[in-house]
């Protein structure tokens, strides 16, 4: 996703609704006034990530990547090549639609040995249904079979809520020099379909009026029923017209009632604005929900992380944790010096990487990378750091050079504006997880 698509998501927003029986909803005026504008909010919130993973779909396809394909990214991004909002210098992204409407699809994983790799496995609304990688499968590979939700499946076979599916890979990558070998291992992760998928329905913008996006969402929600778990929301949101089976008519309401359609949906856009919707502040640090990826019933957080960061893994696989910054802002002021200091065997606990990014925040709301003469954007596990005498580890944070041995250490800052840091752990240890490890504070100098 681009940096515009990205923030297009986050100032206009889809709804879903659904009907409390396959026989048909009731009228709009059964509902009362509350309960209606009540109903909008709801399903605001609920349909948010079908329509925007929708969204991005429609843009691959726009793009020339058919369904059942993989598209592999082929460079680190830096300052001068970034093309969305909070870029990642550590690994090479791999993504791919899978539709299983016409039948099973096979994914071959080839063998990474200890190269970090994960491949995400999402369904329609943007839950994880399995990870398929270094922790889950091993160092091995293999071939897998996924079927969709109601297909005959094969022993072994991976199941999927819904028959639209994104497989988004990460590989790790050790700089410039390890891209030769990434590239070959990207060209043997590969999808073998046994039909041929429809095209990919076109959802309204994310900005459009609530009619045109409702119109959107009962298209997606005939295409990916969503599960039987969901059953109670969609009795609470049933009086907006939309059905499993299909027949939403915008028309059917009356001025008054669009009015507090309306209402509802920007109660809702408001319900899942900031990061303290995905965040939990501890300290210096803000941590992710626990249930990031995998929300069970929790669609205020599911909607909240779409506009956060579209396809976030789950805790398990990887953590990610953003400096509070000055009054608890999530942005420190530039121009300002800093210390992270690890104390000795405090370093982040992870069985593959961590790293710290420090990114510069632009007067439209995204955050990228700052542009510095050193191309250091980062700093991590395999950033060769030096160690303090008493065996602690500090990471400088600033406009200026520390000088000495601090140089090795050191990550350059923006002399002015703002800027964010953000720690991504991944394959975490238990303690990271439950929250027994806490990260340094963020020392002002």
């Amino acid at each position: 996703m681009t940096r515009r698509d990205i923030l297009a998501l986050a100032a206009g927003a889809p709804l879903l609704g659904a009907a409390a029986a396959e026989t048909g909803a009731p009228k709009p005026s059964a509902a009362p006034p509350d309960g209606l504008e009540g109903a909008a909010r709801e399903a605001f919130v609920y349909g948010l990530p079908l329509v925007a993973l929708a969204a991005v779909q429609a843009r691959s396809a726009a793009a020339g990547l058919p369904a059942n394909t993989f598209r592999h990214a082929r460079a680190l991004s830096n300052a001068r090549t970034q093309k969305v909002t909070a870029p990642n210098n550590d690994t090479l992204s791999s993504s791919a639609f899978i539709d299983l409407s016409a039948g099973p699809v096979r994914i071959a994983l080839p063998g990474m040995g200890e190269r970090y790799f994960s491949l995400q496995l999402m369904d329609a609304y943007t839950n994880t249904f399995c990870v398929l990688g270094s922790r889950t499968t091993g160092p091995d590979g293999g071939v897998f079979t996924l079927v969709g939700p109601t297909a005959a499946a094969p022993a072994g076979a991976i199941r999927a809520p819904t028959p639209t599916v994104w497989a988004l890979g990460r590989m790790l990558v050790d700089g410039e020099a390890d891209l030769p070998a990434a590239h070959a291992l990207q060209d043997r992760l590969t999808l073998a379909a046994s039909g041929v998928a429809p095209p990919p329905l076109q959802p309204a913008p994310a900005a459009a009026d609530w009619p045109q996006v409702f119109a959107s969402v009962q298209q997606l929600l005939v295409r990916n029923p969503p599960p039987a778990t969901d059953a109670a929301v969609l009795r609470r949101i049933a009086s907006l017209g939309i059905t499993r089976s299909g027949g939403f008519d915008a028309n059917r309401f009356s001025p008054i009632d669009r009015r507090r359609i309306a209402a509802g949906v920007a109660a809702g856009r408001t319900e899942i604005q900031g990061l303290d919707a995905v965040f939990r502040r501890v300290g210096d640090w803000a941590y992710q929900s626990s249930q990031i990826g995998d929300y069970g019933q929790d669609y205020r957080l599911r909607a909240a992380t779409c506009q956060w960061g579209i396809g976030a893994l789950v805790p398990q696989e990887t953590m990610y944790m953003r400096g509070a910054g000055d009054d608890g802002s999530f942005f420190y002021a530039g121009g300002q010096a800093c210390r992270l200091r690890f104390p000795k065997g405090g370093l982040p606990p992870v069985d593959a990487f961590w790293s710290l990014t420090l990114y510069q925040a632009q007067a439209d709301g995204a955050v990228v990378y700052y542009d510095n003469p050193l191309d250091r954007y980062s700093l991590g596990d395999r950033s060769h750091l030096a160690v303090d005498p008493d065996g602690a580890v500090s990471l400088w944070i600033g406009p200026k050079d520390p000088g000495g041995r601090k140089s090795a250490n050191w990550l350059p800052a923006p002399p002015d504006g703002r800027f964010v840091l953000l720690m991504r752990a991944y394959l975490p240890h238990r303690a990271m997880v439950d929250g027994t490890y806490r990260l340094p504070p963020v020392e002002r100098l």
